[in-house]
């Protein structure tokens, strides 16, 4: 599993959201939600910017270029 997976994953359980929700927020379905937490795709960009700011991550953090939330 990719570094953006298990943190994207790690945060929305941290919520305490289900993939759902989090595609509901996003305005998306739920299954692609699921293949970004399992690794088989990733977002575009603009759905990366809008992930760490819901999350109030950077994107670094998310795509595994820091450590640093």
């Amino acid at each position: 599993m990719s570094v953006f997976a298990e943190r994207l994953k790690e945060l929305r359980k941290e919520k305490g959201l289900t993939q759902q929700k989090v595609a509901d927020i996003l305005n998306i379905s739920q299954p692609n939600y699921r293949r970004w937490e399992s690794g088989e795709s990733r977002p575009s960009v603009e759905t990366l910017v809008m992930l760490a700011d819901y999350f109030d991550v950077s994107t670094d953090y998310l795509v595994g270029r820091k450590n640093e939330k």
